[in-house]
């Protein structure tokens, strides 16, 4: 014989369910609402709603069925109790129980079963229930407690959840930030390299943006930025697919068109979406290190600094589409003169599109950064020391975190001077 709760003052439905927080959320302190799912309800819970000692409201709404049930599931539900002896559900263990837990994930679970069936009911615990409960000690104070410890067990684990969910994409993204962002193979070169990357925070997902340095068995240095369109895991992916794609072509000798246009059936097979697009800048620095190749595939031109004279921008009238924008695509390689002393600074637009200053709307632009790398050259600053002004430099005129990543390389060569 099942012992009836406690018969308490009951109040509508209509009346009790306003303010209600949701199921998925926090009950606030407030009150809270149980559906129960058992085939003869009203011989168990003969009231509409509970008084616990907190002052705190159980109401409850009763189901005879699953389908029943799940026509009742709104998101005012915070708590489920679920007979375990429900009948016409096959031979599967628990089934009512898996049902139910399949049927709301985000919802605190009960288990209610008899004294005698301890075994069963401390599997339901095992298949995802909160708790359980046994028919033939409920009361009214018993009741309150379990959904009470239910709610706030659910909410904490479902927190857990969220935090591991958290640290798993922490760990995936500094793994990409790893793929992205390589360590240069510069080995026997007098070449002196130095980079920053920065994250558009405003997303706190890495972006597309990537770069390589490595140098080749005859002596050359070759450089390489890019920037795939989006920002976000898969965009950070596709970026590290294309840097070691170009580390390896580079080894095995390509460069210029040849290279630019393996690197685009790459992108091709790799993307997502034919509107997925990359730009990139590559660059080949002779062993003897005064002249280069300059290859740009819609990406802004390097600037460059030589000794005793003002930075500026390399000239490039040639430049070749973005990679994954024309099938049939030509990128022409030009010769560049970079004397005995320079410093060559390669960048992706996120430098150059934050605003002038906290209050302006025009972009800084090519012309506002080479003004402004060549303030920080007139202040004595070079490689490492260079980049970290620049980046800070360009986030405080834009008055706060820039929206897009910034990656910036600088190699440089202390050489004779002339």
């Amino acid at each position: 014989m099942p012992v009836p709760v406690p018969r308490q003052r009951g109040v509508p439905v209509a009346e009790t369910d306003r303010g209600s927080t949701g199921a998925a959320g926090s009950s606030g302190g407030g009150d809270l609402t149980l559906l129960v799912i058992e085939d003869d309800p009203a011989g168990t819970f003969t009231v509409p709603q509970l008084l616990d000692a907190a002052g705190t409201r159980v109401r409850i709404r009763s189901a005879r069925n699953l389908t029943e049930a799940e026509r009742l599931l709104t998101d005012d539900v915070h708590c489920i109790l679920v007979d375990l002896a429900l009948p016409g559900h096959g031979e599967e263990e628990l089934a009512p129980l898996k049902h139910v837990l399949r049927l709301a994930p985000r919802h605190a679970v009960l288990a209610l079963t008899t004294s005698g069936d301890a075994e069963r009911a401390a599997e339901a615990v095992r298949v995802g229930a909160q708790d359980h409960l046994f028919r033939d000690e409920l009361d009214g104070r018993l009741l309150s407690r379990a959904i009470r410890y239910a709610v706030e067990r659910k909410r904490a684990d479902t927190a857990q959840v969220k935090l591991a969910e958290s640290r798993l994409r922490a760990q995936e993204n500094a793994r990409l930030e790893r793929g992205l962002l390589p360590t240069p193979l510069l080995q026997g070169s007098d070449l002196h390299f130095a980079a920053r990357y920065r994250p558009g925070r405003s997303r706190a997902l890495l972006g597309g943006d990537f770069y390589d340095t490595v140098r080749t068995a005859d002596g050359t240095v070759h450089a390489m930025i890019g920037d795939v369109c989006g920002h976000g895991p898969d965009e950070a992916a596709l970026g590290v697919e294309l840097r070691i794609a170009w580390r390896a072509l580079t080894f095995a000798g390509l460069c210029g068109d040849e290279l630019l246009s393996t690197l685009q059936q790459v992108l091709e097979h790799e993307r997502e979406s034919e509107e997925i697009f990359a730009t990139l800048c590559t660059v080949d620095i002779a062993p003897d290190g005064r002249r280069a190749g300059l290859c740009l595939a819609g990406h802004p031109t390097p600037l460059i600094a030589r000794h005793g004279r003002t930075a500026k921008l390399l000239p490039y009238d040639d430049n070749g589409p973005a990679l994954g924008l024309l099938p049939r695509a030509r990128w022409p390689r030009r010769q560049v003169e970079l004397g005995g002393a320079w410093s060559l600074m390669m960048y992706t637009d996120g430098l150059i599109e934050g605003r002038r200053g906290p209050e302006e709307k025009q972009r800084l632009g090519q012309d506002g950064m080479v003004e402004m790398i060549n303030r920080q050259l007139a202040a004595g600053l070079e490689g490492e020391a260079l980049l970290e002004a620049a980046v800070s430099e360009v986030r405080d005129l834009n008055g706060g975190e820039l929206t897009d990543d910034v990656a910036v390389l600088l190699l440089s060569r202390h050489g004779a001077r002339r």
